[in-house]
């Protein structure tokens, strides 16, 4: 099937071609035979009606220091694309929104991965709020009493901010900890928005699961274990990458949101899990399935594709 596939991400030049999840689906789109086009967000315009990207052609490959090519830039009317993949990294903030909704006007026809609508819905740290079974006690306010009760009944805490990502913000605070104040007078500062506060899950010292799902179902998963006085597990930060098989527990969370997933044309997603609960579920661009690939000698970007050509094949019927 020869698409037109206009991706829209950071700059291509600063990527780890060894850990990117974004160069491996745009590799394998190349190989499928496809025409593949980058840009940046600030390249998109929505112009007397139509959703345009100024953007180029590109050609990929692995090798360190010289993996890409880009040709001379193009405006592209999106609406002639075939598939449009969203895979710039949050922050989750009014710039990605705004590309959200220019995006919503050609999707479905172009098939935007994931559903534009659906991600502006989404935001990681609120999604899985409608799945409070599975979650952790969660707290979400900016109200100093509500916070002095949580810190009351459960102790030992995460603090994050809620349009936060890669671990950026986040604060373990164990009992007797004298900063939960000064911390609230820093994230006041900074956001507008309500913090995040979850009970501490002591699991974590074990990994923070990365669990991939195509189309609702699991593929893959990768464990990271935080490093030595580290309270986070994201790679870029220190943690450890290991091989790892789900769990009957998460097994249990992967088939009780996989329906909701798929129903809302999430077709990429990564889910967060420590010990038995679910903390985040990331649709904006998520990662890790280049760690996945390499310890169970499978190919995730190809299980993406086969789920983004089905999608197509629905659409043009």
């Amino acid at each position: 099937m020869s698409l037109l596939v206009a991706i829209q991400m950071d700059p291509i030049d600063g990527i780890d071609i060894d850990a990117d999840s974004t160069f491996v689906m745009a590799m394998e789109a190349q190989a499928r035979g496809c025409r593949v086009y980058h840009y940046l967000t600030q390249d998109l315009a929505f112009d007397h009606g139509r959703v345009m990207a100024h953007a180029r052609p590109l050609e990929l490959r692995r090798a360190h220091g010289d993996h890409f090519t880009l040709g001379d830039a193009e405006w592209i009317d999106l609406a002639l694309a075939d598939v449009v993949l969203m895979r710039q990294d949050p922050p989750f903030d009014m710039a990605y929104i705004t590309a959200t909704h220019l995006l919503e006007h050609i999707h479905p026809r172009t098939l935007v991965v994931n559903d534009p609508v659906q991600v502006r819905n989404a935001p990681e740290k609120l999604f899985v709020t409608h799945f409070p079974e599975l979650m952790p006690p969660t707290l979400i306010t900016s109200n100093r009493d509500k916070i002095a009760a949580f810190r009351e009944e459960h102790r030992d805490l995460i603090v994050k901010p809620l349009f936060g990502n890669g671990g950026a913000g986040v604060f373990h605070l164990p009992p007797g900890d004298e900063n939960l104040n000064a911390l609230m007078e820093m994230f006041t500062e900074l956001y507008r928005e309500p913090v995040i506060i979850q009970a501490y899950l002591p699991e974590v010292r074990e990994g923070d699961k990365r669990i991939i799902l195509v189309d609702g179902e699991a593929v893959g998963a990768i464990n990271r274990v935080p490093a030595d006085g580290e309270a986070r597990s994201n790679m870029h930060v220190g943690g450890t990458p290991l091989k790892s098989e789900l769990t009957g527990r998460e097994k249990e969370i992967c088939h009780a949101i996989g329906p909701a997933l798929k129903e809302r044309g999430m077709i990429f997603v990564g889910i967060d899990v420590i010990g038995d609960y679910m903390t985040e579920i990331n649709v904006t661009s998520p990662t890790g399935i280049q760690e996945i690939n390499r310890f169970d000698g499978i190919k995730i970007e190809a299980m993406i594709w086969d789920a983004i050509e089905s999608r197509l094949d629905i659409v043009e019927e």
